[in-house]
């Protein structure tokens, strides 16, 4: 009986193991695609913007270029087949305020990036803000602490 116990333990703790970690890179998913959606929000490419993402995946995830690249591919490919951010920012309730926020700010990086803030690229950060419930005074202050220091 015991035996069984035990051996049922370690089946839930290891789905519950394989689950978390799988939760964790839809999570990735989810926020690379939000960067994706900023930079295409002005229906333009920019590699100033492309760089932006890349290094603000290997900072937010603490992930290798390579990983990031891999993800960044991912993330583009989801971000042109999705229909809504609804569909990325479900899952992102779940993060801690920090994380909320280390997110707005990251997205607000792949915006000031090419050195325009377009109206869109603003209204898609304004929209991911209030759907992850962020509070608009932390909006605010993500977008002042990722615009550029010489301005």
């Amino acid at each position: 009986m015991f035996k069984q116990l035990r051996t049922l333990l370690k089946k839930v703790i290891n789905e519950a193991a394989e689950s978390g970690s799988n939760d964790t890179t839809s999570m990735h998913l989810a926020m690379a695609s939000l960067l994706c959606e900023v930079s295409g929000a002005d229906h333009q490419s920019d590699e100033r913007e492309d760089s932006a993402k890349l290094q603000l995946l290997v900072k937010l995830f603490d992930i290798s270029e390579e990983q990031a690249q891999q993800l960044l591919l991912e993330a583009v490919a989801k971000s042109k087949a999705s229909t809504s951010l609804y569909e990325f920012t479900t899952k992102l309730r779940a993060l801690m305020p920090n994380e909320r926020y280390d997110l707005i700010e990251a997205m607000w990086a792949v915006a000031y990036a090419d050195g325009i803030i377009e109206p869109m690229e603003e209204a898609v950060i304004r929209q991911v803000s209030d759907l992850i419930y962020l509070d608009h005074l932390e909006f605010i202050r993500a977008k002042l602490a990722a615009a550029p220091k010489n301005q």
